[in-house]
C-alpha cells in the first residue's frame, strides 16, 4: 500500500524510514525502483509545484521502507522545474517538501567520471547516502573494471553493485534499506571548488582501479546509421510508418475478435431481453456504447507495446537526437520532442514532461502544441473513421491504405504541433535562456520484457479504467438522452410507426430525442463539414473523453442493427434534410472528420492540466479556441476538396 507524501513531509507509512533515489536519467534508477517496490507506487505532486513525485513501498524484514523516485538529473544546480525539485527533496533546510531519512544514489558505471560529479554535490547535504552502482554487466562486457570495495572504503559510504535481474544483489541492497542512520558516514565532505572537485574524482577512480570501458563497438556501428543526418532520418520514418502498417495488420484479426463476442451478446439481447427498457440499456449503452469503444483494445496494446520495445532498445533517445536538427526549425530543441513523443500516450503527461525543458519559453510553447499530437484516444477515432474511409483490401504499392492514412495522421499532427510550437514561441513574450541540449545515449540492449508488459499492462489499465468511469457514465447519460421522452403505442401509431416493430420504434426514437434536440440545436455550426446531428451529438460527448464519439456512434448503429451494429453504421443515411436518404459516411465527411479530431481539443483533463502548468484559464481558453477555429478550418477545407474529388 502506498500514498503520496502531503505537506511538510507527511509519511505514506506512519513510523517508516523515508528513502529518496537519485541519478541521472538512464543510470537505472527507474527499473531499481520498480524492482524494489515491486510496482507498489503512487503518483501525487510536491507541495506548491505541479511536478509529479513517484512514491513505493519496499518491504525489507518486516519493516516497511518509503522510497522516492526523484526526476532524473545531471547536477543539483538547477536549470529546469524538475532539478530544482530534486534540489529542494535534498535541501534539510527545505521544509516545504521535507528531508529524506537518507539518499539511494544511483550510479552508471560505464560513465561513472561524469556520475561521481552528481554524487559529490549529494554528500554534501550532510545526508545518509548508499552509493548503488548499476550497469555492472554491461561494464564487464566493454572491457571496464572497478574495485567496488575499495571505491566503498574511498568514499566512506555503503557500496552496493547490481546487475538487472540478479535477486542476490537486490537482497543483499534490501538488507541496507531498513536502518539508514547505521549506514557509513564519509569524515570529509568532497569539496565545492570545481576544479578540486575534479581532483577527488580522478582520486576515487585511482583508488577504485576504474578502467574506462571500451566504446560500445555493436552501438557504434548501429549509430554510424541510424544517427546518420539522411539515413538515419530516412530509417527514422520508415520505422514510423512500419509501425502504423503493424497496428492495423496484427491487430484487425484480434480486432475482429473482439468485435465478434460483441456481436454476439447483441444477439443475445435481441433475443432474450423483452423489456424494451432493460434491452435498451444492455444492447445500446452497453454492448453498443462501451463494447465498441473496447473493441479497440489490441491497438491500444499494440501502440504502447512497439513504444516501450523501441523505448527499452535504447532508439527513442536517438530519435530524439535526430528530430533535434527539425526541432530547431520549430525553434525548439530535442527535449521537446521528448515532451511530444509523450504526447503519443497521452497529451497530459506530454504537457508534464516540458518541465524538463530549461527554458520557459519553450515549456510555454511546447505545451500549446503538445494537444496537436496523435494521443491514443484519438486512435480509437482514427481506427473507426480510417476503416469507414478505405477499404481494409485497399493498397498503396506493397502497402496497407488504412496503416498510410494512419501514419499521414499521425505525421501532420507532428508537424503541425512544430508548426504551432513556432508560431507560440515566436510571439510569446516570455523569455527563458537557450541552453545547449543533452541527452544520455544508453547503449543498445535487449528490452526487457516485464518492463514491456508493465508498459503494457499500465497503458491497457488506464484505458480500460477510461472506459469503467468516463466513458460508462457519459455513455449513459447520453443513451438517456437518445432514449427520452419515451412513446406511446399510440403516438408510435399515430407516427406511422409499428410499435411491433422494435428497429423502427427504436429509430423513430433516437430521431425524436433529446440528444436529437441538441444535435440539432448545434447543426448550424456543423452542418458545412457535412456532419448530421448524430455526428454532432458524438462531437459535443466527446469533449469529455474522445473515445465517446465512438461509443455514441456505437450506440445509434446498436439501435439500428443490434446484430451487426458495424455494418449498420457503414449504410448509416441522413435522417433529415436537404440530404435526406443520402449516405451519411461519404469519403468527404468521414475525411472531414478525421481531420477535425486531428486538430480539435476534444479533452476537458488535458485542458485541466494545462490550466494547472499555466497558472491561468487564459492559455487553456485561447489553446481551446484556436485549436476548434483550426479543426474546423481545416475539415471544411478538407471536406470541399474531397467533395470536388469524389
Amino acid at each position: 500500500m502506498s500514498a503520496h507524501c502531503g505537506p511538510a513531509a507527511d509519511r505514506t507509512v506512519t513510523g517508516a524510514t523515508r528513502l529518496a533515489l537519485v541519478g541521472s536519467p538512464n543510470s537505472g534508477k527507474s527499473t531499481l525502483f520498480n524492482a524494489l517496490t515491486g510496482l507498489r507506487t503512487k503518483t501525487g505532486n510536491y507541495p506548491g509545484v505541479t511536478v509529479a513525485r513517484y512514491e513505493g513501498v519496499a518491504r525489507v524484514d518486516g519493516h516497511e521502507v518509503v522510497i522516492e523516485d526523484l526526476p532524473g538529473t545531471y547536477s543539483l544546480d538547477p536549470i529546469s522545474p524538475d532539478e530544482q525539485v530534486v534540489a529542494d527533496a535534498l535541501d534539510p533546510d527545505n521544509p516545504a517538501i521535507g528531508t529524506p531519512d537518507g539518499i539511494l544514489v544511483t550510479l552508471d558505471m560505464t560513465t561513472l567520471r561524469r556520475s561521481l560529479g552528481l554524487l559529490a554535490q549529494v554528500m554534501r547535504t550532510g545526508l545518509p547516502i548508499c552509493v548503488i552502482l548499476t550497469f555492472r554487466d554491461e561494464l564487464t562486457r566493454r572491457g571496464g573494471a572497478l574495485d567496488v570495495p575499495a571505491l566503498r572504503r574511498a568514499l566512506g559510504v555503503p557500496v552496493v553493485a547490481v546487475t538487472s535481474g540478479s535477486r542476490e544483489d537486490l537482497a543483499r541492497l534490501q538488507s541496507l534499506l531498513a536502518d539508514s542512520a547505521a549506514w557509513e558516514r564519509p569524515v570529509v565532505p568532497p569539496p565545492t571548488d570545481p576544479s578540486q572537485r575534479r581532483a577527488w574524482v580522478e582520486s576515487l577512480l585511482g583508488s577504485a582501479g576504474y578502467q574506462v570501458p571500451e566504446v560500445d563497438r555493436r552501438t557504434r556501428r548501429i549509430d554510424a546509421v541510424l544517427l546518420h543526418p539522411l539515413w538515419g532520418t530516412l530509417i527514422f520514418f520508415a520505422t514510423m510508418f512500419a509501425f502504423f502498417q503493424i497496428i492495423f495488420t496484427v491487430a484487425a484479426p484480434l480486432q475482429d475478435a473482439v468485435q465478434s463476442v460483441f456481436d454476439w451478446l447483441g444477439t443475445q439481447v435481441t433475443e432474450h431481453a423483452s423489456n424494451p427498457l432493460l434491452s435498451g440499456f444492455l444492447g445500446n449503452a452497453l454492448i453498443g456504447g462501451v463494447g465498441g469503444v473496447l473493441v479497440f483494445l489490441p491497438q491500444i496494446a499494440l501502440l504502447f507495446l512497439m513504444i516501450s520495445l523501441l523505448e527499452g532498445s535504447g532508439y527513442l533517445s536517438r530519435a530524439a537526437f535526430l528530430m533535434d536538427r527539425l526541432m530547431a526549425k520549430a525553434g525548439l530543441e530535442g527535449r521537446a520532442f521528448v515532451a511530444l513523443l509523450s504526447s503519443l500516450a497521452c497529451a497530459i503527461p506530454g504537457i508534464m514532461a516540458t518541465r524538463s525543458l530549461p527554458s520557459a519559453k519553450d515549456r510555454f510553447a511546447t505545451m500549446m502544441a503538445a494537444p496537436l499530437m496523435t494521443c491514443s484516444a484519438r486512435l480509437t477515432v482514427y481506427v473507426l473513421l480510417t476503416g469507414l474511409l478505405v477499404t481494409p483490401g485497399a493498397r498503396v504499392g506493397p502497402f496497407g491504405a488504412q496503416g498510410a492514412v494512419m501514419f499521414a495522421l499521425y505525421l501532420v499532427g507532428a508537424l503541425s504541433a512544430m508548426a504551432t510550437a513556432w508560431v507560440f514561441k515566436r510571439f510569446s513574450s516570455r523569455g527563458g535562456p537557450m541552453l545547449p541540449f543533452y541527452m544520455e545515449m544508453p547503449s543498445y540492449r535487449l528490452p526487457r520484457p516485464r518492463s514491456v508488459a508493465d508498459a503494457i499492462w499500465s497503458a491497457c489499465k488506464g484505458f480500460l479504467h477510461k472506459v469503467g468511469r468516463v466513458i460508462l457514465l457519459v455513455t449513459v447519460g447520453l443513451w438517456l438522452l437518445l432514449s427520452l421522452p419515451m412513446h406511446s403505442d399510440a403516438q408510435l401509431r399515430s407516427a406511422g410507426v409499428d410499435p411491433a416493430d422494435r428497429t423502427a420504434v427504436s429509430a423513430y426514437e433516437i430521431d425524436h430525442s433529446y440528444a436529437a434536440d441538441i444535435g440539432h440545436a448545434i447543426e448550424p455550426v456543423f452542418e458545412p463539414l457535412g456532419f448530421d446531428w448524430r455526428i454532432n451529438i458524438g462531437v459535443l460527448g466527446s469533449l469529455s473523453a474522445r473515445e465517446v464519439f465512438v461509443a455514441t456512434l456505437g450506440q445509434v448503429a446498436a439501435a439500428q442493427d443490434a446484430e451487426q451494429p458495424a455494418e449498420a453504421l457503414t449504410h448509416m443515411t441522413y435522417t433529415d434534410g436537404p440530404h435526406q436518404g443520402q449516405k451519411l459516411f461519404t469519403p468527404a465527411t468521414t475525411a472531414a472528420l478525421l481531420v477535425f479530431f486531428l486538430y480539435a481539443l476534444q479533452c476537458m483533463s488535458t485542458i485541466g492540466v494545462m490550466r494547472r502548468e499555466t497558472g491561468s484559464w487564459k492559455w487553456p481558453t485561447i489553446a481551446f479556441g484556436y485549436m476548434f477555429v483550426l479543426a474546423w478550418g481545416m475539415a471544411f477545407l478538407t471536406h470541399t476538396v474531397v467533395g470536388a474529388l469524389t
